[in-house]
């Protein structure tokens, strides 16, 4: 049966943990240079409507070291859901290719190609959640921890795709998640509910990160405006003001907690210098890692382990 990574809890608790080690297994065998080809004389369909550097370099590079070949459609080759409806394209696509991976502003797009495609379909980003990103993120944790027993993030800004992501990987794996942001800017509260509702892990929502820090083994933040907020950046700046990652708010963790964002930055805005480039800073690791935990999800989707 055809099975899809469009939500983090698309995996049961055992299959995240299978598709950490596999990570794990991959990158060392990229760094060793290894003849690891598993997707010789496959092609991966990568749909973008919302471009990003991140997300076509690591899927592009990754797929292409494991012996594959990546096609990159930009905005203007489909235009989903304005010239030709998901169904439509995912019918097609399917034709030609092993995998599609979708980068998209709606939601409801990537479900919709997922429901008609015939092969995997990987949710790249939408404007519901960036499953992707948060796998690469516990990978990096679960690198730098050597486990994930008693963890405490703390996402200070806006509730976005991102905080979706973590609160749909806190009903698969225990943990403590508190998200610091304006009143204004929570996030989905319906998945917030499901997330409580699981039971496996403590879920807060404050409006002061200084309150939400203490105890942080992560402290993570991303822009105050995503793509397509860029007009509300002015408003959102009197906003966000005082959810700044500074090293003061950093110092008030009051233990040595690892500074996480999955960029681009804004550097001067949700952040500065001195906590990006400090020692406790992972953001470059994490970055590495989009490569990693995609090339394991899939492997995983397409039973290549």
């Amino acid at each position: 049966m055809k099975k899809d990574f469009i939500h983090i809890d698309d995996f049961t608790n055992d299959e995240i943990m299978q598709i950490l080690n596999l990570a794990v297994e991959v990158k060392a065998k990229f760094k060793r240079r290894e003849n690891y080809k598993p997707f010789k004389d496959h092609t991966l369909a990568m749909i973008f409507a919302k471009p990003s550097a991140r997300t076509r370099i690591s899927f592009e590079t990754g797929f292409c070291r494991l012996g594959g070949h990546a096609l990159y459609l930009n905005p203007n080759d489909i235009e989903l859901g304005k010239r030709e409806p998901p169904k439509d394209v995912a019918r097609v696509i399917s034709r030609y290719n092993d995998i599609i991976m979708a980068r998209l502003f709606d939601h409801a797009h990537i479900i919709e190609l997922a429901k008609y495609a015939e092969i995997p379909v990987i949710n790249g980003l939408t404007d519901y959640n960036h499953p992707c990103q948060v796998m690469a993120d516990i990978l990096t944790i679960w690198e730098k921890r050597r486990h994930l027993d008693g963890l405490k993030v703390v996402f200070v800004g806006d509730g976005n795709n991102v905080v979706n992501s973590w609160l749909r990987l806190a009903m698969r794996l225990p943990l403590h998640f508190v998200c610091a942001c304006p009143k204004n800017y929570t996030p989905d509260n319906q998945t917030v509910q499901l997330a409580r509702d699981a039971g496996i892990s403590t879920i807060e929502i404050v409006n002061d990160p200084f309150e939400a820090v203490p105890g942080a083994d992560v402290v993570y933040t991303d822009v105050w405006a995503s793509m397509g907020q860029k007009h509300e950046l002015a408003a959102r700046k009197k906003h966000f003001e005082n959810f700044q990652v500074t090293s003061r708010l950093m110092d008030a963790t009051g233990k040595t907690t690892y500074f996480m964002h999955c960029l681009p930055a804004q550097r001067g805005l949700e952040t500065g210098d001195d906590v990006i480039e400090s020692p406790n800073s992972i953001i470059f690791d994490q970055a590495e890692n989009r490569m990693h935990a995609q090339n394991a999800i899939m492997l995983k989707l397409t039973d290549k382990v």
